[in-house]
């Protein structure tokens, strides 16, 4: 008995014996003579599971509050951050198009501009020919 009683205790403390190897364990101590610290270690186990708690509060599942809600609303609000950075991006995009569009015609604009400048010096040389016409508009 001593034997079997030393292999449940080692079993025990190595933490490998069953339910049933603990149950046979304290009814072999509380038969065996000696032993006394493991008999008061398994008795006081037996006396912590006796006692119940006192002012132990069990939280109750009636009040258990439902958040499915917030994944739609944060999905719904990430939708509309999405779709207002879009449009902010697009009339971002149309602004710059307009602001170079406006370069270009401004650059034409101006080389329009200095070639009209130049040919206002080609205007003076089409009276070069007219010299002629202006003398044989006389003589008739």
């Amino acid at each position: 008995m001593n034997k079997r009683i030393e292999e449940l205790l080692e079993k025990y403390w190595d933490a490998e014996s069953t339910l049933a190897e603990e149950a046979e364990l304290r009814d072999l101590l509380s038969k065996a003579e000696g032993y006394e610290t493991e008999k008061e270690w398994f008795l006081s186990l037996q006396d912590f599971a006796l006692e119940e708690p006192v002012g132990l509060k069990i939280p109750s599942k009636g009040k258990s509050r439902n958040f499915s809600w917030l994944g739609w609303a944060a999905s719904i609000l990430i939708l509309i951050g999405s779709y207002s950075s879009w449009q902010a991006y697009e009339r971002q995009q149309q602004e710059e198009a307009y602001r170079e569009v406006v370069a270009a015609l401004s650059l034409i604009q101006d080389k329009f501009s200095e070639g009209q400048s130049q040919m206002q010096k080609m205007n003076e040389l089409k009276y070069l020919n007219t010299t002629n016409s202006l003398f044989e508009n006389q003589e008739k």
